[in-house]
């Protein structure tokens, strides 16, 4: 016989069965509540006490205490894992199914924790993160919202080892916190699913990791070896090509002198404006020199304020429009068509957001 609480969606109550009947087992919960009414008992007696500032001592210690209490109910390291790395994406109810598919489901279902250890799907996933963190943190459920948290964990814990995209990872951050603070500021005005004092703990895990980022620093290699300098100038002109983001270009050129001069190369910043932008594009925001010639660079930052920059990413959720079924493509899915591969439709991270707004 199933003991349901009051809300239909819960686990339901853990029973065990007496000499006198079935009783309810004593959550943790209640273990904590116990607690905190203990705790409110010594508080009232400091209340009576004269001492004015072991008061407030013991209580920025309290609130402490109830912040850690509440974030360990809510354990960001405890993860939802699922045997199918696919969803069903569906909006509304059919004769067949009831309900629809939540942008949280989708986020618990589509192993991110995995993907983020892979290189390719790693500029992937903090896109996404990062997309969420502006605009949709609060449509996040519980469970979603400590997956969220697990997989930020281990990202920031990833580039701390490797030094691996620490910018990337930085502006994610900085967007999360911007938009944690407003939050948390305007209780009572937004909807934000779970304890204030959980958030508040996040908050402050998110500073941290912010901290633990600008202190980073990059260990020089010591490598008898071949390196980066010792290639010919046509070689690093070609790498230089290759990069489609233009802060990478600023970066690397920072390395020596001579990178630094290919860096500046007009042609490099004209090809980097042509891939990202067009051409109507380039007539509202010219900028010139002096001698009348373009800057091809300053261009680019100007565009890149006004237009989003051409996405690039070594692997993507695909959408299969026959099955209606979002999935990693290397994991696949149960597809039914006679030709699945002119069903798949790759997904950016904006649009994986997209199919998540009813």
């Amino acid at each position: 016989m199933p003991f349901l609480g009051q809300d239909w969606r819960s686990p339901g109550w853990s029973w065990i069965k007496t000499e006198d009947g079935w009783k309810r087992c004593e959550s943790c919960s209640q273990k904590l509540e116990r607690e905190n009414n203990h705790c409110n008992i010594s508080h009232s007696i400091i209340l009576n006490s004269e001492d004015g500032e072991i008061f407030n001592n013991e209580e920025h210690e309290y609130a402490s205490k109830k912040r850690k209490k509440d974030h360990f109910r809510n354990d960001t390291n405890t993860q939802s894992f699922y045997r199918e790395k696919w969803i069903y994406v569906h909006k509304e109810s059919t004769k067949e199914r009831h309900g629809y598919c939540t942008l949280g489901e989708a986020f618990n279902r589509l192993d991110f924790s995995s993907a983020i250890q892979d290189i390719r799907r790693f500029n992937y996933v903090v896109k996404l993160l990062q997309l969420i963190a502006k605009s949709q943190l609060t449509s996040l459920s519980g469970v979603a919202q400590k997956n969220y948290f697990n997989i930020l964990d281990k990202i920031v814990q990833k580039v701390l080892d490797d030094h691996h995209n620490p910018r990337l990872i930085k502006d994610l951050l900085q967007d999360l916190s911007s938009t944690l603070c407003i939050l948390i500021r305007g209780v009572g005005k937004s909807v934000l699913v779970g304890n204030i004092n959980i958030w508040i703990c996040r908050l402050e895990t998110i500073l941290a990791w912010q901290q633990q980022l600008q202190d980073l620093q990059m260990t020089k290699q010591v490598n008898n070896g071949l390196t980066l300098s010792d290639l010919p100038l046509h070689m690093l002109n070609n790498i230089l090509y290759r990069f489609s983001d233009g802060w990478d270009i600023i970066t690397l050129g920072q390395v020596t002198p001579t990178l630094y001069m290919l860096s500046e190369d007009r042609q490099l910043w004209k090809k980097l404006c042509q891939y990202h932008f067009a051409e109507k594009q380039f007539c509202r925001h010219l900028i010139l020199s002096e001698k009348g010639h373009i800057e091809w660079k300053l261009m680019y930052f100007a565009l890149q304020k006004h237009y989003p920059a051409k996405e690039q990413y070594g692997d993507t959720l695909h959408f299969c429009r026959h099955c209606s079924i979002l999935f990693w493509k290397d994991s696949g899915h149960p597809c039914t068509a006679a030709d699945p591969d002119s069903c798949f439709t790759p997904v950016s991270p904006q649009h994986f957001i997209d199919l998540f707004k009813f």
